[in-house]
């Protein structure tokens, strides 16, 4: 099987080192806009790079990988479509809700799959999270409490195109909501503000946010996030029943420094530094997965339609952030569609 990556940044570079080691993936071809870059990668990894990417598509690919700027997913998602390649793509799937629909409604009419990148679904703690309440082990889930602390925050140049925290960061923990527990959010009431460096509140954004769910089944979710934690990069769930709990992401390299004295629980040297630390079992696995999609062996475990409804979420949080009031997430859909707002 040989696999295509477009865009060799960060994410991109451990992502095709990765795919050096998927059984079955016998050739990699990176590309970017960015040629110098691509080049040195694939020296690096010992893979081909090519200086294009419909030079890339000419190799005859398998499948490909987009871990491209944000601003680009959309198009080289169609593009894959068109040369009928399946593709995995990083979330966002595009930059808004308009050029998401656009992508969805492409996805739903053909036979190609798109498997978009949520790599929570894939980490072994949520996983055993929604096994034990899937299985009535927890009881009736009444309560959800979820959270996303960057240790250090991004460059100044990131915030003007990363759609803001709730788009960019806190959309990985209502993707992770609705597949854990089955259920949709009916409404939302958010936060924001800014403590730190200047640059988030001129970009529009905001560093640190809260928002509060509402489920169509009336369980609760609280889902928090920051850009300046500290003690680590934090990302934990509090899943609670009426019968027992299971908290995701309470490990020995947990940022949780306690106030309590005599405990004999001591946590690792070295929190979490950076998101890919965290999940880099997941990530390995989750690209796994995706050259099982490529093969046709596996239907895709993340469609851009499950991606949207997590987009649906992140945008009723920004739109009550900025009004002040609780939006229901139907209004957003209805606005997207063209069609009549609903009560909260």
């Amino acid at each position: 099987m040989k696999i295509g990556l477009i865009g060799t940044g960060r994410i991109g570079a451990f992502h095709a080192e990765t795919l050096r080691s998927v059984p079955g993936v016998t050739g990699i071809v990176v590309a970017d806009a960015d040629t110098a870059r691509a080049a040195s990668l694939a020296d690096t990894l010992g893979v081909r790079a090519a200086t294009s990417v419909e030079e890339m598509y000419a190799d005859g690919l398998d499948g490909v990988v987009i871990t491209a700027a944000t601003s680009a997913h959309a198009s080289l998602i169609h593009q894959a479509l068109d040369a009928g390649v399946p593709v995995f793509c990083e979330k966002p799937v595009a930059l808004d809700v308009p050029g998401t629909r656009d992508v969805v409604a492409r996805a739903e009419a053909g036979t190609v799959p798109v498997q978009i990148g949520f790599q929570r679904r894939f980490d072994a703690g949520y996983r055993a999270a929604r096994a034990a309440l899937r299985s009535g082990e927890l009881g009736w889930l009444h309560t959800l409490r979820a959270c996303t602390s960057d240790r250090t925050p991004p460059p100044a140049a990131y915030i003007p195109t990363s759609g803001g925290l709730f788009r960019d960061c806190s959309i990985h923990d209502f993707d992770i909501l609705r597949w854990l527990t089955g259920r949709e959010v009916v409404s939302v009431y958010a936060q924001g503000a800014n403590r730190g460096a200047s640059f988030f509140a001129a970009g529009d954004d905001v560093d640190t946010c809260a928002a509060l769910l509402r489920f169509d089944d009336d369980t609760l979710a609280t889902v928090t996030a920051t850009r300046y934690n500290g003690a680590g990069h934090d990302v934990r769930l509090e899943v609670c029943g009426s019968e027992g709990a299971r908290i995701v992401g309470l490990d020995d390299r947990a940022p949780l420094p306690s106030a309590e004295t005599g405990l004999s629980w001591q946590r690792a040297a070295a929190p979490y530094a950076t998101f890919m630390e965290r999940f880099h079992d997941a990530y390995v696995t989750e690209l796994g997965v995706f050259t099982e999609v490529a093969a046709g062996r596996t239907p895709s475990p993340c469609s851009p339609g499950e991606a949207l409804e997590a987009l649906y979420i992140a945008e009723a949080c920004e739109r009550s952030r900025r009004t002040g009031e609780p939006v229901a997430v139907a209004d957003i859909r209805a606005a997207a569609a063209g069609g009549a707002t609903t009560d909260v």
